[in-house]
C-alpha cells in the first residue's frame, strides 16, 4: 500500500542526501520516495523526505525559505569552499576584526547576485559542476540572483566565527563564507553547516536516523509523516463543493472567492480531503488546478 507524507530528517554528515533516500526506501518498502533540496554530504540538519504523493509538493518545499547555521574560519580557503576540499590559500587573519565581518554583512543580503561553486551539483552543457571540479576542470560559472533575508553573526572566537543565514532558493552558504574570504583579503571556508529550517519544517522536530530506524524497526514510523499539505499552510485554504471538485479532478479552471495574494492556494472538499494545489490565472481572474491528488475515500 502507497504511503503518503513527509519525513522530517536530521541528517547527519558524511551522508549524501541520496543515501538517506536509499535507506529510507529501504526501510520502508516504498518506491516513490524523494527528497526536497540537497544537502552537501558534510552538511547536517534538515532533509525533507517526501513519500507517495508528497513528492508532488517536493518544488515548493524547495522553493521555500531556509535557515542555515555555519562556523567559518578565516585565513584558509579552499577549492569546495569546505572543509572537504583542498586548500588553496593560508594567511595570517588575526588582524581582522568582528567589525570588519559585520561590516560587510549588508553587501551580502537582500537581493544579489553569487557565483555558484564549482563543487555543486549543477550541470554545465549536460554535466555535473563537482564532476568536472573532480577532473581538474573549472568552468564559467553565470552569476544567480538569490535572496538573503537574515544574515546576522552568532560567535566570535577569531579566527572561527558563526552565522545565521535565512534565505531564498538557491543560496550557497559556501559560496557566501568564500566571498566573505575574498572581501577580507584572507580567505575563508565552512567548517560546519547545519540547516535548521526548511518552509516549516524545524531541526527541533526532526528524527537522527538511529530514531528513525528503530521507529521502522518497530513499525511506527508513519506517527512521524507529516501530511502533505503542512508544508502549504501559508497558503489560503479554499474549500468547494461537488460541482467544483469535479471541475479540478477534471483540471479545469475555476472562479474561487477568496485572496490571490500568494498565487496558489489549497483546495479541499467539504470533508476535508485535499484535492489540489490551484494557481492563480491573473488575466481569466480564474484558479487552475496546477497539481491534483487522488481522491483518497
Amino acid at each position: 500500500m502507497s504511503v503518503n507524507g513527509i519525513l522530517n530528517i536530521n541528517k547527519p554528515a558524511r551522508k549524501t542526501s541520496l543515501d538517506i533516500v536509499t535507506l529510507v526506501r529501504r526501510w520502508s518498502r516504498q518506491q516513490h520516495i524523494g527528497h526536497a533540496g540537497t544537502l552537501d554530504p558534510e552538511a547536517t540538519g534538515v532533509l525533507p523526505i517526501c513519500l507517495g504523493q508528497a513528492a508532488r509538493v517536493s518544488p515548493f518545499i524547495v522553493a521555500a525559505r531556509k535557515t542555515y547555521q555555519a562556523e567559518i574560519e578565516l585565513g584558509v580557503a579552499t577549492d569546495t569552499y569546505d572543509a572537504e576540499g583542498k586548500v588553496t590559500k593560508r594567511v595570517d587573519p588575526s588582524h581582522i576584526t568582528r567589525e570588519q565581518v559585520e561590516g560587510l554583512f549588508p553587501s551580502l543580503s537582500g537581493t544579489i547576485l553569487q557565483k555558484p561553486p564549482m563543487y555543486s551539483a549543477l550541470k554545465h552543457q549536460g554535466k555535473r559542476l563537482y564532476k568536472l571540479a573532480r577532473a581538474g576542470i573549472t568552468v564559467e560559472r553565470e552569476e544567480r540572483k538569490v535572496e538573503v533575508f537574515r544574515l546576522e553573526l552568532l560567535q566570535w572566537h577569531p579566527p572561527f566565527f558563526t552565522i545565521e543565514v535565512e534565505c531564498g532558493k538557491g543560496t550557497y552558504i559556501r559560496s557566501m563564507a568564500h566571498d566573505l574570504g575574498q572581501a577580507l583579503g584572507c580567505g575563508a571556508y565552512i567548517t560546519r553547516l547545519v540547516r535548521l529550517r526548511c518552509g516549516p519544517i524545524n531541526i527541533t522536530d526532526s528524527l537522527t536516523l538511529p530514531q528513525l530506524e528503530d521507529a521502522f524497526r518497530h513499525n511506527y514510523w508513519q506517527d512521524f509523516l507529516y501530511p502533505m499539505d503542512m508544508v502549504l499552510e501559508h497558503w489560503i485554504a479554499a474549500i468547494v463543493g461537488e460541482e467544483k471538485e469535479r471541475a479540478i479532478s477534471n483540471g479545469r479552471p475555476l472562479a474561487l472567492n477568496i485572496s490571490d495574494d500568494k498565487g496558489h492556494c489549497r483546495a479541499y472538499s467539504l470533508d476535508g480531503r485535499f484535492l489540489a494545489v490551484l494557481r492563480f490565472l491573473p488575466q481569466e481572474r480564474v484558479w487552475q488546478p496546477e497539481k491534483v491528488f487522488p481522491s483518497e475515500r
